[in-house]
C-alpha cells in the first residue's frame, strides 16, 4: 500500500484531456504546441537575424514558407515510416494531424529545404542564415514535445523512477497494459533540445567555427539526442535489421555530418566570409540581442563579393 502510494505521488500526472476549454472553445493542446513553438522560435530567430544585422523580416517571410512546408514533410515523414497504423484500416486517419504524428526528420528536410529556396531568393548568404537559425530549431522542437504530454504518447518503457509518467490504460501499449509509469521519453527529448540550444549559442558566439558548421551540429546534436530517446521508446514503430527506423536515420544523420566537417573542415579560415547578404549590405534595425550582442559589430565591418564560401 505504501509502495503503491510513493508510486503514485512521485510521478509526473498526465493531463486528462488532450483539449483546453475555453468557455465555447475546444482547443487541441497539440496544435497549440506546435503553434507556441514556431511563434517562440520565429521571435528567437529575429532576434538573433537582427543582431547580424538583418532585416528580421527576412525570417518571418521565410518561415511562412518553411514552417508549413516542415509540418507537411513531418506528417509524410510519419505516414510513411509509420503505413500500418492507417493502412488499409484507416487511411483517412493518416490526414488526422491533430492527434500527434510529426516526424521530425522529414519536419528538417522539408522545412530547410523550402526555407533555403526563398532564403535564396532574398539574396541571404544561406551558410550564415542557417547557423542563425540553428538554435532556434531544437527551441521549437522542445517546446511543441509538450503535446506529446496530452497526448499520451511517445514515452518509453516502465518505470518506478520518481519522474515516470502515468499514462492510462487506453494508451498503453497491450504489452505493458499492467504498468502504470513510463519513462517520458518526449520530456528527455525536451531537455536535450533545450541543452543543445544553449551549447550552440555559446559555440556561436565564439565565431570559431566555419560558416554553416554550427547549424551542421544542430543536426549531429538533435540526432545524437534522438538515437538514445529512440531506444528506449516502446510504442510501435516500424523496424528494419532489428531496429527502428527512426535510430537508423539518427545514425545515418550523425554519421553524414562527421563526414560533412572532415570534408569542409571544422574552423574558420581566412576567406570564410560572414556578411548576412551575398551583396554585403547590412540593415540598421537597432535591434539587438543578449544571445548575440557581440555578432553585429563583427559582420557590420565586413563586405562580401557576392560568393558564397567554399567547400
Amino acid at each position: 500500500m505504501v509502495a503503491s502510494l510513493v508510486a503514485v505521488v512521485g510521478s509526473i500526472p498526465s493531463p486528462s484531456s488532450n483539449e483546453i476549454v475555453i468557455g465555447p472553445l475546444h482547443l487541441r493542446a497539440y496544435g497549440l504546441a506546435i503553434a507556441m513553438a514556431v511563434l517562440i522560435a520565429v521571435w528567437f530567430a529575429r532576434r538573433r537575424w537582427a543582431a547580424r544585422g538583418g532585416d528580421p523580416e527576412d525570417v518571418v517571410t521565410i518561415a511562412l514558407w518553411a514552417v508549413p512546408a516542415g509540418l507537411i514533410g513531418a506528417r509524410l515523414y510519419h505516414v510513411v515510416t509509420d503505413w500500418q497504423k492507417y493502412f488499409p484500416d484507416d487511411p483517412l486517419g493518416a490526414l488526422a494531424i491533430w492527434k500527434g504524428g510529426l516526424g521530425i526528420p522529414g519536419g528538417i528536410a522539408a522545412g530547410v529545404i523550402a526555407g533555403v529556396i526563398v532564403a535564396r531568393r532574398k539574396g541571404v548568404r544561406l551558410p550564415v542564415a542557417l547557423d542563425v537559425v540553428a538554435p532556434a530549431l531544437p527551441l521549437a522542437q522542445a517546446i511543441g514535445r509538450l503535446g506529446n504530454w496530452f497526448n499520451q504518447e511517445l514515452f518509453g518503457g516502465p518505470t518506478d523512477l520518481p519522474w515516470g509518467l502515468q499514462i492510462d490504460v487506453a494508451n498503453r501499449p497491450r504489452a505493458y497494459a499492467e504498468f502504470a509509469t513510463f519513462h517520458p521519453t518526449f520530456l528527455y527529448e525536451a531537455l536535450w533540445n533545450l541543452a543543445l540550444v544553449v551549447v550552440l549559442v555559446a559555440i556561436d558566439r565564439r565565431r570559431v567555427l566555419r560558416p554553416g558548421n554550427v547549424f551542421a551540429l544542430y543536426i549531429g546534436g538533435y540526432f545524437a539526442g534522438r538515437l538514445w530517446v529512440e531506444s528506449l521508446r516502446v510504442d510501435p514503430a516500424s523496424v528494419v535489421f532489428g531496429l527502428r527506423v527512426n535510430i537508423w536515420i539518427s545514425v545515418l544523420a550523425i554519421a553524414a555530418v562527421v563526414v560533412v566537417l572532415a570534408v569542409r573542415g571544422l574552423r574558420r579560415r581566412d576567406d570564410d566570409d560572414e556578411s548576412i547578404y551575398l551583396d554585403g549590405h547590412v540593415v540598421a534595425t537597432g535591434v539587438s540581442s543578449d544571445v548575440d550582442e557581440s555578432a553585429s559589430a563583427n559582420t557590420t565591418a565586413q563586405t562580401g563579393d557576392g560568393d558564397e564560401p567554399s567547400g
